[in-house]
């Protein structure tokens, strides 16, 4: 007998290889909060977008005002200058590591249409030993679309500024793996909207203020505009995190593993970005126990989330992160367990359940 699908997973698979699919790099979110805007609906009272880009979707409720925030932006590239053979050179958008880039096949986005294109190098049959063992730095890389000089890169329509993305399709891998591009962080948008699918049809003492938010992979931008606007009394931002579970990463830099839950932040970026406060942090651990969710623990060296920004905003709002652990961070490989990010929707539509007793007016 054919072993019987899980009905959660088989969805949240099918969103995140939608969202994955969909191109938005910083500041060009459009695409990515049209999709989520179509599937949040149901769930929600009120949907508008901010004039910053955010995609800011309430359920109405008497209780504390708990924004939930995920940033739909991905990392990306933008056209910066056309020689006179037509290549076309580009410059980053977000945190890549340029050793991912070479020899990919990427999309230039114009205001015509989609043009598809490769970033070139030298071949390695011509380069010399030294040259080899060399990471080629982005500012030596081209895009070649196919185009006889300058001219017919413009006739095309490619202008300096158009954005770029990388040419990458998401697959589901073995043991409810899942790999694309932009998991960071479609994973978080995905997680988000089951938390609203969840509670959708419950009453909870709290109104809940779902937000897409922009720019966050450039300077964390729409999330500080956003909670200013929603002047929440509690925020989580959900996203992605660095597990230590494979080759190349020390379980002393990361004891996170994929399939273990969702993560609890305590701290990240060395507590540069976000100390979690005792209130806050106690709030979510205890939701993980008395639910009986599996969850891990992070004290973060690296980058920083949402809930950097908008703990700061106003007077201070208490935040907290709920991350998802992922494999091959901002590489057009990420991977992520499609069980972590249900289990984080539950935490968060837990937590949200809770809320009253810990912020509560």
């Amino acid at each position: 007998m054919a072993e019987k699908k899980n009905e959660n997973i088989e969805r949240i698979n099918t969103l995140l290889e939608e969202f994955s699919n969909t191109y938005g790099i910083s500041g060009f979110e459009k695409n990515v909060r049209e999709i989520l805007q179509k599937k949040i609906k149901p769930y929600v009272d009120e949907i508008r977008t901010d004039n910053m880009g955010n995609l800011i979707a309430i359920k109405k409720g008497k209780g504390p005002r708990v924004m939930i925030a995920a940033h739909m932006d991905e990392i990306g590239f933008m056209v910066k200058y056309i020689d006179e053979q037509g290549y076309i050179y580009f410059s980053k958008s977000g945190g890549w590591f340029d050793q991912t880039l070479l020899n990919q096949r990427v999309i230039i986005h114009t205001a015509k249409k989609d043009y598809f294109g490769v970033i070139g190098s030298k071949a390695p049959h011509v380069m010399k030993p030294e040259e080899r063992l060399k990471v080629v730095p982005i500012n030596e890389m081209y895009i070649d679309i196919g185009a006889i000089d300058r001219k017919d890169v413009e006739k095309a329509g490619v202008e300096i500024g158009d954005t770029v993305t990388l040419d990458r399709k998401y697959q589901r891998l073995i043991n409810n793996l899942g790999s694309g591009k932009a998991l960071d962080n479609r994973a978080g948008v995905v997680s988000m909207l089951e938390t609203a699918r969840i509670l959708a049809k419950q009453k909870v003492q709290a109104e809940v203020i779902y937000v897409g938010t922009v720019q966050e992979e450039i300077g964390l931008k729409g999330a500080r505009t956003a909670a200013h606007g929603v002047n929440p009394d509690v925020a989580l931002a959900i996203d992605t995190t660095i597990p230590g579970d494979h080759p190349g990463i020390e379980k002393r830099s990361s004891i996170l593993e994929l399939g273990k839950g969702p993560v609890i932040t305590v701290s990240d970026a060395e507590g540069a970005g976000i100390v979690v406060d005792e209130k806050t942090l106690a709030w979510l651990k205890t939701t993980g126990k008395d639910s009986k969710i599996d969850y891990q623990l992070s004290v973060g060296e690296g980058g920083m989330t949402d809930a950097a920004i908008i703990n700061l905003t106003r007077d201070g709002i208490p935040s907290g992160g709920i991350s998802i652990a992922t494999r091959y961070l901002h590489s057009p490989v990420e991977v992520a367990h499609l069980g972590d990010i249900e289990e984080c929707a539950k935490l968060t539509a837990e937590a949200i359940k809770t809320a009253h007793k810990y912020f509560g007016k």
